[in-house]
């Protein structure tokens, strides 16, 4: 198990989120999905998610600056021979956290022995498919769940 604090840069650090900080992680998921909700016209998973329950078998992380602002957030789950990434949030585009994260689980996929990263999101997410994909990412499948909601499922091999 990886340490609960990991230096990324100068100005980022990645701390795995406390029980006691579980309204601050669903307050920034809620925030980072918000502006998908006209868009999809459901609320996607990681806005709607009990983070309590789901952290019983999976572990977040907060994205933070230098002054322990949260700046994005990761939730992975270990369901045997990948990472799954289960959710990943960034405050705002274009500050690289998204990127940070993403590696970070794949470097967490490595420290495990597991040789793939695993992740889904829904069809309409354009600008987040073509970021997985430039990072590496291939689409493995797609499916309509009972809600109707259009699932793109994606994978890169690690090292």
């Amino acid at each position: 198990m990886p340490t609960d604090s990991i230096r990324l840069g100068p100005d980022l650090t990645l701390d795995r989120v406390r029980p006691d900080e579980i309204p601050a992680l669903t307050r920034l998921k809620r925030a980072a999905y918000a502006p998908w909700l006209p868009i999809l016209g459901l609320e996607p998973l990681p806005y709607r998610a009990d983070y309590a329950a789901l952290l019983v078998d999976h572990e977040a992380w907060f994205a933070r600056d230098a002054d322990g602002t949260e700046l994005g957030a990761l939730v992975l789950g270990f369901p045997g021979d990948h990472v799954l990434i289960w959710s990943v949030a960034a405050s705002a585009a274009g500050r690289g956290i998204g990127r940070a994260l993403l590696s970070f689980a794949e470097a967490e996929a490595t420290r495990r022995s597991l040789g793939e990263v695993r992740l889904y999101t829904n069809a309409l997410m354009a600008r987040n498919i073509a970021l997985y994909r430039s990072l590496g990412y291939g689409e493995t499948g797609r499916e309509t769940t009972p809600d109707g909601r259009h699932v793109v499922h994606m994978s890169k091999r690690v090292a």
